[in-house]
C-alpha cells in the first residue's frame, strides 16, 4: 500500500512553498490510492513559532487536505532517536566530535573524520557522528531521473546529533518515515541534497530505501526560496481558493474555468483524478507568477 506523508516544521504558518509541497505530497497519495500522512517536525525549538503546529494543522483543514490517521509529533519521538543513538555508540558505528563549524570549513568544507579514532567521550559538549559504511553517490528521482550526489558529501561522517543536543533532521527523519510505514516522500526539490544520506541511514539500519519524488521549488521575485526564514507570507486561510488554483498551475495542472469555479473540494477531487508526474515542470525552481484571473 503506498503511503506518503507531508511533514512541516513549526517555524510559522504554512506560505506558498508549503502548499506546494503539501498538495504534491497529498496528490501523489490519493492518486495511488494511498494514505497521507501529516508529520510536525518539531525537533528545533529555537527555530519554532509558539502556536505554529495547530496554525498549520488548520490551515490543511482549510484548505481541504484531510489526512490520515493521527498526527505525529517528532518532539515525543526524542525516546526512539536516542535508542538509536545509544545503539550505534555501543557498536562503535556512531562516535563524539568536537570539531568546529570553523574548522571544518578551514579543511575543505567537509567533515574529514578528524574525531573518528580519538574515542572521545560525551564528558563535555560533543555532536555526534555516524561512520559512513553505506555511501550513496546517486538515486533515482521520480521525476528527474537519475540524481548524482559529490563524493566528498557521500562520503561524509555526518551529524545525528547536534553538539547542544538536539536531533539531527535526518536521522529523526528517517527512523520516523520507517516507523510510519512510508513508501514515498515527495517534498520540495531544495531537499534533494540530503536524500543520499538518508538513503544511506536506510541502508544502515538494515532497511530498503523507498521512492523519492522532488517538486519544483516557489521562488520568490528575488531568486530566493520561499521560506518562513526570508519571510515568505502566510497563505490565507480565510479565502483559499485563489492560492490553491495558482499552487495548482504552478504543479502543471491545466484548470478548466469550470474547474476553477467550483467549491474546494470539488477542485481536490479533481486534481487526484488528473494527478501525473508527467505534468510536472522539468525545472527544479519556479517563480510564481499570481495571476489576477477571476476566481
Amino acid at each position: 500500500m503506498y503511503i506518503g506523508r507531508f511533514a512541516p516544521s513549526p517555524s510559522g504558518p504554512l506560505h506558498f512553498g508549503s502548499l506546494i509541497a503539501a498538495l504534491g505530497s497529498y496528490f501523489q497519495a490519493k492518486a495511488n490510492q494511498g494514505q497521507w500522512l501529516v508529520r510536525i517536525e518539531d525537533i528545533d525549538p529555537p527555530r519554532e513559532m509558539p502556536g505554529a503546529s495547530e496554525l498549520i494543522l488548520r490551515t490543511l483543514e482549510a484548505y481541504q487536505l484531510e489526512w490520515d490517521g493521527e498526527v505525529v509529533y517528532q518532539s515525543q519521538r526524542h525516546h526512539l532517536y536516542q535508542q538509536q543513538i545509544d545503539a550505534w555508540i555501543s557498536s562503535g558505528q556512531a562516535y563524539y566530535c568536537q570539531c568546529t563549524r570553523k574548522a571544518i570549513k578551514e579543511s575543505g568544507g567537509y567533515y574529514l573524520g578528524t574525531c573518528r579514532d580519538k574515542q572521545l567521550s560525551n564528558d563535555t559538549p560533543s555532536a555526534t557522528r555516524l561512520r559512513m559504511t553505506q555511501p550513496v553517490y546517486e538515486f533515482i528521482d521520480q521525476k528527474h531521473g537519475r540524481l548524482t550526489i559529490p563524493h566528498p558529501l557521500a562520503e561524509e561522517d555526518f551529524i545525528i546529533k547536534r553538539r547542544d543536543g538536539l536531533f539531527a533532521y535526518n536521522l529523526a527523519v528517517v527512523l520516523d518515515d520507517i516507523d510510519q510505514g512510508v513508501t514515498e516522500v515527495v517534498r520540495g526539490a531544495d531537499l534533494i541534497e540530503p536524500t543520499g544520506r538518508q538513503i544511506s541511514l536506510y541502508k544502515m539500519l538494515g532497511q530498503s530505501p523507498i521512492h523519492y519524488l522532488h517538486l519544483p521549488l516557489a521562488l520568490d521575485e528575488n531568486g530566493q526560496k520561499l521560506s518562513k526564514q526570508n519571510h515568505a507570507p502566510a497563505i490565507d486561510n480565510s479565502n483559499p481558493k485563489p492560492a490553491l488554483l495558482e499552487a495548482m498551475h504552478f504543479l502543471g495542472f491545466q484548470l478548466d474555468p469550470h474547474i476553477e469555479q467550483g467549491n474546494l473540494d470539488e477542485i481536490i477531487a479533481w486534481g487526484v483524478e488528473n494527478w501525473q508526474i508527467c505534468q510536472l515542470p522539468n525545472t527544479t525552481e519556479i517563480t510564481p507568477r499570481f495571476s489576477n484571473r477571476p476566481r
